[in-house]
């Protein structure tokens, strides 16, 4: 891989993907859908693989023996003689709109396999059109399970792997925020969850008396250690538990995955990249993407949004942190899947909110995406293709992207964000501990646009200010300054081994009073290099999981620029001035219009110079907006319609219909 697609052959494809359903589809229909598939500008194929739907008896499954819906290798020997490759997403989870998520009811009704609350009752998942209990990820019966179903399956995709066959790409599990029951106190309390819990405590503190006085309580030992089950925090030093916990969800989301990884491998499904994908307000889970990413070779994330202001803010955000960090690790920055139609039991999404999300997505740094899906099926509305393959109007706007896509080179150019808003991962976890509405997942709000300011307790704990709500307050502050000035930024997510730093003019770390050492050490090690690093609202005072330090930081090797201040406060005025400073002593770039409410992003080639410019209007009116650009620019295209643009001294006027973006290509004049 590297971020420009995938190689397969020594040339560089594109990751352009369509879902197709296989098992869901008349066999006499596979080859008219693939080839719809492929005339729409995709080369490549996913598919999931429904263990339940295989499954016929414990262990024996039936792959077309017998029904040839159910011939998983008939589809894909099909696929690769139609010159297309696959994405082969076998599970164990694989949702897919079926009922238990494609998982077998003897394993979900299996108690060994099922996650527990508190109470040691299962965790049952409200899901249309039957709730059901989820599986536990450290459940040793449901991993052993996995496996065997992994053997049997590998009987037939090990000769189909690439390069005899057409599949260039595994997917581990799906969606691992566990099974959207991922609130901090809602599970997991399975017994084999707790003694990885405990073996999680001891690899992590060492000694007992480490232990022992991080929880201040001189008789606790690591094999008495419980997990909180409520939040029940009344000052700063009592969350070091319950953070505790959080990471601890972590941990056991990427244990399961590196098994389900391993069990592949003892399957023979190697010898391909593997991926994971992230749902919708995937920075309110468990999901540690430097984690999960020592399990799979690629994360990618999950996109259905409707059109609005508040999406254009979600995509930026989230699109960015992947794209930066994607950027960093040479992969392309993937939606695994990017909604085209939805579940008839979900609200609806119109072609418009597709066209919308998908172009504001590539905006802000996308640079792949899988169709989901490409070809309609049960429980599945608003599909471009047909079940029998046949088109509708829909696949013409995606025809013509991937067409455009193509023809810009726009797999190799970047979009260049010299400042980052670094939310580091002891503030998410804290967000996720101090969430106020209980079984209601820190996802649902995230998905919204909601934050910690929306639904975290605000009690203080003794420290004066409520930290998780200061924090989430601060990120938008300086967000909403550096977009009234039209500085190109990224959120990242700030692991303690991430590598999302690197680039950066200007580091802007949201912090409620607690950063970790290591985190600490990235930042130092970022300064040296002459990155210039701001921190606020507060500066840290105490560890990352809220614990008092043996030695304060020092700060002073954070910045050396007199011009940017080290700590800026909760304060829009300070904000404001800080950024405009940071313009200045910086060089940064800006990218201004006559619009507030009228966005736009560029994205250059490896020369640096500008090729494609973004104009994004997520309102509910026209607009006609004056955009300034680089002066090397003379003229503009819009890639998706036969409409040019002269340039007028350095600025382009342009109308934007309500709820669109403006794809155009930017032309130099000729030189000499």
């Amino acid at each position: 891989m590297t971020r420009e697609g995938l190689v397969i052959g020594g040339n560089k494809v594109p990751l352009l993907a369509g879902s197709v359903h296989y098992w869901r589809l008349d066999p006499k229909h596979w080859r008219e859908c693939l080839l719809a598939t492929k005339r729409m500008g995709f080369p490549i194929i996913d598919t999931y693989v429904p263990w339940s739907v295989h499954e016929v008896s414990p262990g024996v499954l039936e792959l077309g023996e017998q029904d040839p819906q159910r011939d998983l290798g008939a589809f894909l020997r099909l696929v690769h003689e139609l010159g297309l490759w696959a994405i082969v997403r076998p599970g164990p989870h694989i949702n897919a709109e079926l009922t238990c998520f494609g998982i077998p009811d003897r394993i979900i009704w299996d108690q060994a396999c099922q996650a527990r609350g508190p109470t040691g009752a299962p965790v049952v998942l409200p899901m249309l059109p039957l709730a059901f209990p989820v599986p536990s990820y450290a459940s040793k019966t449901f991993i052993d399970e996995t496996k065997r179903y992994f053997i049997e399956l590998g009987k037939v995709l090990k000769p189909l792997l690439y390069p005899a066959g057409p599949i260039v790409m595994v997917q581990v599990d799906n969606e691992g925020a566990m099974y959207f029951r991922d609130g901090p106190y809602d599970q997991d309390y399975h017994p084999d969850a707790l003694a990885l819990y405990r073996e999680f405590l001891r690899s992590k503190y060492k000694s007992i008396e480490a232990f022992s006085a991080a929880y201040g309580n001189p008789n606790l030992r690591f094999s008495e250690a419980d997990p909180p089950t409520t939040f029940d925090a009344t000052r700063s030093e009592d969350l070091v538990r319950h953070i505790d916990w959080t990471e601890f969800h972590e941990v056991l989301l990427a244990n399961a995955m590196t098994e389900f990884a391993s069990a592949l491998t003892e399957a023979g499904i190697v010898g391909v990249p593997r991926s994971h994908n992230f749902p919708p307000g995937q920075e309110s889970t468990p999901l540690n993407a430097a984690r999960i990413g020592q399990a799979v070779d690629l994360i990618g994330y999950d996109y259905y949004n409707k059109a609005s202001p508040a999406t254009r803010n979600i995509l930026s955000r989230r699109t960015s942190e992947l794209a930066v960090r994607s950027d960093a690790l040479n992969v392309p920055a993937f939606a695994c899947e990017l909604g085209a139609g939805f579940p008839p039991f979900f609200p609806p999404l119109e072609e418009r909110d597709s066209i919308f999300t998908v172009l504001c997505a590539l905006a802000y740094g996308l640079r792949a995406f899988n169709l989901y899906m490409a070809v309609e099926r049960d429980r599945w509305i608003g599909a471009p293709i047909d079940p029998q393959g046949r088109p509708r109007p829909f696949a013409v706007f995606w025809t013509k992207l991937s067409e455009a896509l193509n023809r810009v080179g726009f797999f190799s150019l970047e979009r260049r964000t010299p400042v980052r808003i670094l939310i580091p991962r002891n503030e998410r976890r804290l967000a996720r501990v101090m969430h106020a509405f209980g079984p209601v997942s820190g996802a649902f709000f995230a998905v919204t646009g909601a934050g910690a300011k929306e639904c975290a307790f605000e009690e203080e704990l003794g420290l004066g200010y409520a930290p998780a709500v200061e924090a989430d307050s601060f990120a938008r502050l300086l967000e909403a300054s550096l977009e009234a000035r039209g500085v190109p930024f990224a959120h990242i997510g700030g692991e303690d081994r991430d590598v999302s730093l690197d680039g950066a003019k200007w580091l802007i770390v949201v912090s409620s009073g607690g950063l970790s050492a290591t985190l600490m050490e990235r930042l130092q090690e970022a300064a040296a290099r002459g990155t210039l690093v701001t921190i606020g609202p507060r500066l840290p005072e105490l560890g990352g999981a809220r614990r008092l330090l043996k030695a304060p930081f020092d700060l002073t090797s954070l910045n050396t620029n007199s011009n940017i201040e080290l700590h800026c406060p909760l304060d829009p005025a300070r904000a404001e001035g800080l950024v405009g400073q940071a313009i200045g002593a910086l060089n940064l770039p800006t990218l201004s219009t006559d619009k507030d409410e009228i966005f736009t992003t560029v994205h250059h080639d490896s020369a640096g110079v500008p090729r494609l410019l973004f104009v994004i209007n997520p309102t509910e009116l026209e607009r006609t907006v004056t955009v300034s650009v680089d002066q090397r620019v003379e003229s503009a295209a819009d890639i998706l319609k036969a409409h040019s643009f002269k340039l007028q001294q350095g600025t382009l006027e342009l109308s934007i219909r309500a709820k669109t973006v403006r794809v155009l290509e930017l032309l130099a004049a000729p030189v000499g």
